[in-house]
């Protein structure tokens, strides 16, 4: 699946970024709890310029508990502070300005010791489209600052935002990166929404979505399209036991065209519609190991 979708907007964030990251103390990096590497920009390495770094796992309503714990752990390993948190609800997200202020003590020590007064916490908030970063950034703020929506995209230009009465944020809109060296990359982020609709193709996507679940949760797939004699897969399923169990989802939910033939673009968008709005339960699509 070829994806084009680097707008003009996140190369110019890009730049904006770099020129102001000097004035930045701290580095939060928001990902999917669904899909925790593919939705790290690994252009944020050189945007942090050795900057202490916050991972924070949002949208962990929607993933796989489990997985998600050892997600944290693995990022925990490597040296991250981590937190784990529902921006829509916000669970998690009181720890955030602690957290930041607990990594800037160095900074602040150094600063009254030349005999400066220390300024409140200043931090960058980084993640890719529909991340919920702007959500994230409401929540903290307590009311209504940044544009929300349920499509990447929403967020175009940086802004200045205060958070109680010891830190700033610095919002920019979510940044995708110029190239996938991995296919399944793209397709996790287009099963998540994190690409717009109108630049994909369903199919491709429903057949990844459709693979991930056959291996790893086959039960949600078979409780929710009711799904007789649904296999149980030791190994990668076959395209031909994705396009069966397309075809009996088709079938099921009516998705037919005339003729008696299986509507695939119908079926293939129920299946992504369903998965977005956790109709199959907390699915994670990618594991540490």
């Amino acid at each position: 699946m070829s994806i084009q979708w680097y707008p003009g907007h996140m190369a110019k964030a890009k730049r904006q970024m770099i020129e102001k990251i000097k004035l930045i103390d701290v580095v939060i990096e928001l990902v999917d709890a669904r899909i925790p590497e593919s939705s790290r920009n690994p252009l944020v390495d050189e945007i942090s310029s050795g900057k202490p770094r916050i991972l924070i796992l949002n949208k962990v309503d929607m993933a796989d508990d489990r997985v998600t714990i050892s997600w944290a752990k693995k990022y925990e390993e490597q040296g991250y502070s981590v937190l784990k948190v529902n921006a829509q609800t916000g669970a998690g997200t009181k720890n955030i300005p602690d957290l930041v202020h607990r990594l800037t003590v160095d900074k602040r020590a150094k600063l009254e010791n030349k005999g400066f007064n220390s300024r409140g916490d200043r931090a960058l908030i980084l993640g890719i489209p529909n991340v919920g970063k702007s959500t994230l950034i409401n929540r903290l703020a307590n009311k209504k600052i940044a544009k929300i929506g349920n499509r990447p995209g929403i967020t175009t230009a940086q802004q200045w935002i205060k958070v109680g009465k010891t830190m700033e944020l610095l919002d920019t809109p979510g940044i995708l990166w110029p190239k996938f060296e991995d296919q399944s990359v793209g397709l996790k982020l287009a099963a998540t929404g994190a690409i717009k609709d109108d630049l994909l193709d369903f199919q491709d996507v429903s057949v990844f979505l459709l693979k991930c679940l056959l291996l790893h949760y086959p039960h949600e797939l078979s409780k929710r399209y009711n799904l007789n004699d649904l296999p149980q897969f030791e190994v990668e399923p076959t395209i031909d036991d994705i396009v069966t169990v397309l075809d009996d989802i088709g079938k099921r939910r009516g998705c037919m065209m005339s003729g008696g033939y299986i509507d695939y673009d119908r079926t293939a968008e129920l299946i992504i519609r369903e998965f977005r709005g956790e109709k199959l339960g907390k699915i994670s699509l990618e594991r540490p190991e």
